[in-house]
């Protein structure tokens, strides 16, 4: 039986066997770097059921590959969104984003239900200014201005953090897989300043970057970026059941991310799936594949970003047992023959 409980920011979803959308898997493009065929790719970037899609225009919180235009050659940048407080109206919000050089005003963080120090808040800034400046050097992202950096990447890297948020000076680790640009993996460790951030990705001209951008922002000590694929990094030894947070943005359809999360957690870490639209069909696909993976769904958050850029889910799984050593297998194996 599935309840709901309503808060005042999102949500809760408390389920201990429940599941998602077999239709994900084709409509997800993989980070593993294995195109879809043509006719599967058509399918995967412009249903109208697409959970990243609202129907009239592409969603700006969602990634360019999930968007209804054509990706750009080379550009397999992976934002997501995450979502506006349930029942609120953007609109009564009021929030107010400033000029480039100034953070967003005391509404902005109010919804968020975090204040950034002097410290952490200048470290937002500089990192949408060094975003602006690799730009023009690699394809990072194209949310960068105005309220797509503040609301599509800062705000939606941080709603499902919440809880960990109100005890922001503990020590964790935690690992951002496919992190693109640096989302949330940046955002967050700007947020937790006494956690240690591993951040995966496969593009080297990528991982350069973050690790460059990391440094210039002095988080290069709490920062470990690693060019690789995560079916490998969760096969080492100095990584796998080490995390105590593991997140993932847009990075495939939940069965996949699941394969590659549930490696890393130890046994009391949690995964986190950052989701747009979700359902109880693609609830069941999941719980299937988390069973598996010896874990369990535990909490489903809902809630909406500001200014009505979209619906957004997190989901958090919780190991129940010692994940198999042959997950996650092989390289593009999870892409190609998801968890059933």
């Amino acid at each position: 039986m599935v309840q709901l409980q309503e808060t005042n920011a999102h949500i809760v979803r408390r389920n201990n066997d429940v599941e998602p959308d077999l239709q994900e898997r084709r409509r997800t493009r993989i980070t593993t770097g294995i195109p879809l065929p043509p006719a599967q790719r058509a399918t995967a970037l412009y249903p109208d059921e697409d959970p990243y899609y609202d129907g009239e225009k592409p969603d700006e919180g969602c990634p360019d590959q999930l968007s209804h235009q054509p990706p750009v050659a080379g550009n397999d940048s992976r934002e997501v969104g995450g979502g506006r407080s349930a029942n609120i109206d953007s609109k009564e919000r009021g929030i107010l984003l400033m000029s480039k050089a100034t953070l967003p005003d005391a509404n902005f963080w109010q919804e968020l239900g975090w204040q950034p120090t002097k410290e952490q808040g200048q470290q937002l800034i500089d990192l949408q200014d060094r975003l602006r400046e690799w730009n023009t050097k690699v394809n990072l992202t194209r949310l960068v201005e105005d309220n797509d950096f503040w609301i599509n990447q800062i705000f939606d890297s941080l709603w499902p953090l919440q809880e960990e948020l109100k005890t922001a000076d503990r020590p964790r680790q935690c690992i951002d897989v496919g992190t693109g640009g640096g989302f949330p993996g940046l955002a967050a460790a700007i947020a937790l300043p006494n956690s240690q951030f591993t951040l995966v990705d496969s593009v080297g001209r990528k991982t350069a970057a973050v690790q460059s951008i990391a440094e210039e922002l002095g988080l290069g000590q709490r920062i470990t970026v690693r060019t690789e694929r995560i079916e490998e990094t969760g096969q080492l030894k100095q990584c796998r059941a080490k995390f105590d947070l593991a997140m993932a943005r847009a990075v495939a359809a939940a069965p996949i991310v699941a394969e590659y999360l549930a490696p890393l957690i130890h046994s009391t870490g949690q995964a986190l799936l950052y989701r747009g639209h979700w359902n109880d069909e693609q609830q069941r696909d999941l719980s299937r594949a988390a069973h598996i993976l010896k874990t369990k769904i535990t909490t489903i958050q809902k809630t909406e970003l500001p200014d009505a850029r979209g619906v957004r889910h997190v989901l958090r799984l919780s190991p129940v047992g010692t994940c198999p050593k042959a997950y996650p297998r092989a390289v593009g194996i999870p892409s190609k023959v998801p968890l059933p």
